[in-house]
């Protein structure tokens, strides 16, 4: 830890607002407590999370750092007085609270997972945020499972993407819905079973006649607002609506005999504010059920463009343009940068 330099180059913007907030600062490497790992981050994930904090709507869980970044992938340099030494030198990839967009992050070593030689380091960031949101709400809270129907709304955002992968994994026929026919066609060609233009159609009727009038099992929505209402008419008998982000809109109004009628369930979850317990239990499930397939080769992300850390604002741009097609990603490590 005596090599370690004192500094490191971080976005850390000191108030909220536009991208172009997100100038490179200086900061203090961070040093790993008990059960943590440092990591010299080679790239971070950029996140719709990402952005909502950048505008000061989405402010960091208490004792958290300010620096941005959910998501990242390096190589442990350092660990806490707990954590065993020969871990050094192993390449990570791992879920953080905070402080990805950042030459350096500390990470607890339960939400670390080590990143395969089948993963770049540019894949490997793209990963931990996506997979343990699509995970814990697709399958654990929506009990998908093989044979059942989804919904997935935003076919071709980072989330939409990872879950059409884990539903062809697992055995779970996906229904999508995007904003374009260009993003209708990507999304078939990654692998959904039907994609929805939601801009020429009703997507109620669509899945309705995709699913010959039975409805879809669970229904993974990141819209809200008027969606939930909508999103339960596409749902089958003892169907599952699991609520992760409302873009749309964060009141609903729901016919609520209709939830008793068809035995319906409405949850949903945020994952930053977890215990680092949870999010080890999720980690250590990632590692027996899904890593393999990542070891093989089965499992990467899509990765829509890499930008340096410098470009962050840019990177900032292009996510709220709305035409990405899978994860954005930011390059730390300059070698990565060409």
């Amino acid at each position: 830890m005596d090599s370690l330099p004192a500094e490191m180059r971080a976005i850390d913007p000191a108030e909220p607002g536009g991208p172009e907030v997100l100038a490179v600062a200086r900061r203090p490497v961070p040093m790993p407590g008990p059960g943590d790992v440092l990591i010299r981050v080679a790239a971070a994930g950029v996140n719709r999370p990402d952005v909502i904090q950048r505008q000061g709507a989405y402010p960091p869980p208490p004792g958290t750092t300010s620096i941005l970044g959910l998501e990242v992938a390096g190589e442990i340099v350092a660990v806490g007085p707990d954590v065993p030494g020969d871990l050094v030198g192993q390449p990570m990839c791992a879920l953080v609270a905070g402080g990805g967009y950042a030459e350096y992050v500390v990470a607890p070593l339960g939400q670390c997972l080590p990143v395969p030689v089948a993963l770049s380091m540019v894949e490997a960031a793209a990963m931990p945020e996506t997979l343990f949101t699509v995970w814990t709400n697709l399958f654990e809270r929506g009990y998908a499972s093989e044979g059942d129907t989804a919904l997935v709304h935003g076919g071709t955002s980072g989330i939409g993407t990872m879950a059409i992968s884990l539903c062809n994994l697992f055995g779970v026929t996906v229904i999508v819905t995007a904003g374009s026919d260009d993003k209708v066609a990507a999304c078939l060609a990654h692998g959904a079973d039907h994609a929805i233009n939601y801009k020429r159609e009703d997507f109620v009727a669509r899945v309705k006649e995709i699913t010959g009038g039975g409805g879809v099992n669970v229904v993974l929505d990141m819209v809200g607002g008027d969606y939930v209402a909508r999103n339960m008419q596409c749902l089958a008998a003892d169907g599952r609506h699991v609520s992760i982000a409302v873009q749309g809109g964060g009141q609903a109004t729901v016919p609520v005999f209709e939830i008793m009628r068809r035995r319906l369930t409405l949850t949903g979850s945020t994952l930053r504010p977890r215990t680092v317990a949870f999010k080890t239990l999720v980690a250590d499930e990632l590692a027996k059920n899904v890593w393999p397939h990542v070891e093989m080769g089965r499992l990467k992300p899509v990765i829509d463009k890499v930008f340096p850390l410098a470009q962050a604002a840019d990177a900032h741009r292009r996510m709220e343009a709305g035409d990405h097609i899978g994860k954005i990603v930011l390059t730390i490590d300059a070698a990565l940068s060409g």
